[in-house]
């Protein structure tokens, strides 16, 4: 079961990488909690769709040295990783968008049902990400 856990996270960041919306979702619950970093709780794929198609409009970002932790049952993993970004839209009242490119190290949490993810809470250094793009 952790094989299949790890193959799951993989193929998650994989999807990310190419921006494949519909790839990404399909390896998602339909009731999946996502936890922003520096945000809120969203819940559900209609939620997780409209905040990738936000995310790919606004940033180029790629997952690059990615580490994937499971724990014994496979039903929890976690995730760190390099991400490589550039700013391509201001977004809301963030700094102005200028190209302005950005490396963060960035941590991730996971519960895993059924061979679905049910939860992702991304974590990453925010006040990083805006001296890099100020």
């Amino acid at each position: 079961m952790t094989q299949n856990t790890e193959a799951l996270i993989r193929e998650y960041y994989k999807r990310f990488n190419q921006q494949d919306v519909e790839g990404f979702l399909a390896l998602l619950d339909e009731n999946v909690v996502h936890d922003i970093s520096q945000g809120g709780r969203e819940s559900g794929k209609p939620a997780f769709r409209k905040f990738l198609e936000h995310m790919n409009r606004t940033y180029r970002e790629e997952v690059r040295d990615l580490s994937v932790m499971v724990d014994a049952t496979g039903t929890r993993a976690a995730a760190e990783f390099t991400l490589l970004g550039t700013y391509m839209a201001t977004d809301g009242d963030l700094p102005p968008a200028r190209g302005q490119r950005y490396t963060l190290v960035v941590g991730a949490f996971f519960e895993v049902k059924n061979g679905k993810v049910t939860r992702i809470s991304n974590h990453y250094n925010m006040k990083d990400w805006l001296r890099q793009v100020q």
